[in-house]
Formats: structure tokens, sequence, C-alpha cells
């Protein structure tokens, strides 16, 4: 059956009203300055994610409104506005899809470009070729133990890469990256840059909750109380102890993992402190900004300016005539 979508995400940009189909990401009862509950929504399809507000909650409306949860697929009419240059929905209607609509929780679920299955051997491939043993040996051991998760976890709860196989998405293209760089940059150890590339984000895997849908739900306690990059490194030395790693090769690791958030704000204690470290650094926000940029430009008209995007120090993004 044709996807009975009136409207995409991408598309809202320039409308005033809409009534179409989309997939309930986050729903919450909250209350405004007036004292008045509303509901705050984050709604998703296969183009990306809106935020929408079904403002002045009744009592009557309370007990549907209750009922919706995180998967749902919701049929809604809203107003269109822009809010501190971010598109957002003012539900008006709303209502939960049936079987009647003939619609598939899949159609609403923004996936990587590639397959996971492909992405995933890509990785491993390069995993396989890695010259030093016990850099082959740490990041095949990782790469299988979590295949199965490996397929769907995105690499984010929102902003990049936060979809379905996205964290195969962005180790498969800073490896990309990272092969090409090596061959400029000579002096670098090439396996170190790899391995370095394969495991850094690998703990997101224990950092965010997320469903076999790809949807993250959000952080779970010992995501939210260390995070990834002391996960990682906590990770790191156990499964190199256990493989037999040298003392120094898991040090260096660790040191990677800790590292590739650079500032002390966005959770690093430490800067890179040797090349294949502050490379892997750069891999990492390259990719990560150049899929916000991406993101920004997709669906937009030549000439015309994206939302402002936060991760991107709230810029808006320009899509050129030509």
């Amino acid at each position: 059956m044709a996807n009975p979508k009136e409207i995409f995400v991408e598309d809202l940009k320039g409308k005033d009203e809409i009534i179409s189909f989309f997939m309930v990401k986050a729903a919450a009862l909250k209350v405004d300055s007036r004292k008045k509950e509303y509901v705050d929504f984050t709604l998703s399809d296969k183009t990306g994610d809106v935020n929408g507000k079904k403002w002045d909650v009744t009592e009557e409306e309370k007990p549907g409104l209750s009922a919706i949860k995180e998967g749902d697929i919701i049929k809604i009419k809203a107003q269109v506005s822009d809010w501190q240059g971010q598109t957002q929905l003012r539900v008006l209607k709303i209502r939960k899809s049936t079987p009647a609509d003939g619609l598939e929780q899949g159609d609403y679920i923004k996936a990587a470009p590639e397959p996971s299955d492909e992405m995933f051997d890509y990785i491993m491939n390069v995993a396989n070729s890695i010259s030093d043993s016990d850099f082959k040996n740490i990041t095949v051991t990782l790469l299988q133990r979590n295949m199965e998760r490996l397929m769907y976890y995105p690499a984010a709860t929102k902003n990049h890469h936060a979809e379905y196989g996205g964290l195969l998405w962005h180790i498969k293209r800073m490896l990309m990256s990272g092969e090409a760089l090596c061959s400029v940059y000579k002096f670098l150890n090439k396996d170190l840059v790899l391995t370095g590339v394969i495991i850094h984000d690998m703990e997101k895997l224990n950092e965010i909750d997320a469903k076999e849908n790809g949807a993250a739900t959000g952080y779970s306690a010992v995501g939210q109380l260390l995070g990834h990059l002391v996960q990682g490194a906590a990770m790191i030395q156990e499964l190199g102890r256990e493989l037999g790693i040298s003392d120094e090769k898991i040090m260096m690791l660790q040191h990677m993992v800790i590292s590739h958030h650079y500032e002390p704000e966005f959770g690093s204690p430490k800067k890179p402190m040797f090349p294949e470290a502050e490379m892997l650094h750069y891999l990492d926000i390259m990719d990560a900004r150049m899929f916000d940029m991406e993101e920004a430009v997709h669906g937009l008209e030549p000439g015309a300016f994206s939302d402002r995007i936060w991760t991107l120090d709230n810029r808006r993004i320009y899509k050129p005539t030509f």
C-alpha cells in the first residue's frame, strides 16, 4: 500500500497548516509559564524530526493524549511556525493511527543510507586488514561481540547519526576518511588510527538506550553517570588484558577514546597527546559536522537557508543555486 503521508518533515518549511502522519519519538506532559498543561512532542519520519506542541490540554483530552507513547504513529492537523529559527508544529487535532490507515512503523524510521550488513562487512574487512595483531584482535573481537546491536544502533539520541544503523554509518565514513588521510600524512601509524576509529564510540551501545527500530529512547544509568568516554576507557582496559595486549597499547587506545571530544566541556579530560589521537578527533568532528551540513541542506530549495542548526553554532546553512 502506498504511504498516505501528505507531507514530510523536510517539506514543512514555508507551509502554514498541514495534515499528516508522523511517528512519536518522544512525548511529555509539561506545564507552561501560565500553569497550563501542554504536550511536548518530538515527531519524526524518514526525512527527520520536528518539535510539536499541543497547547492548553483539557481534562477531557488528557486520557487520549496520555495513551500516546513513543513509537506510535499519529495523524495530526497542525499549524507550522518558526520559533527561534526552528520549525515547530502547533498541534490542533491528533489521533493514533489504526490498521485501516495501512501504515507500518518502518515507514517512519530514519535510517542510514546503506544497508547495515554491508556497512558492518566493510568495517570488519578494515579490521581484518590491520597489520598489528593486537589492534586487529581487539577490533575484530569488539565487532563480533557487538554485531547484533550494531546492526540497528544510532550514534546519538539526537543530532548527528541519530538514525537506524547510524553508529555503523559514522564509523564507516570515518574509516574511509582515515584511510585517505593516512596516505597524505604518511608518518601516522595507520593501524592505530583505524583501531581508534572502530573503538572510539563503541560504548555508545551501553550509553544510549535504543530500540531495535533504531530509535533512541534516552540514556542508560551508566551512560548518564559515566558516559561513553569513561565507559570506553574501562572497556579497553578489561578487554585488552583479556586479550593479552601490552599496557602501553591499552593506554594509547584509552587516551584516544577519552581525548576524542577534545574539550573538557564536551567530556574530554585530556586533549590528544599524540598524532593519531589528534587525527581521530578531527575525523570524528568532520564526519559529525558534514552529517549535520548534509541534513541542513537536504530538501532545501536552491537559494534558501536552513533553520538554525544548534550543533553548527546556530548557523543557518545556505544551499547555492548552482
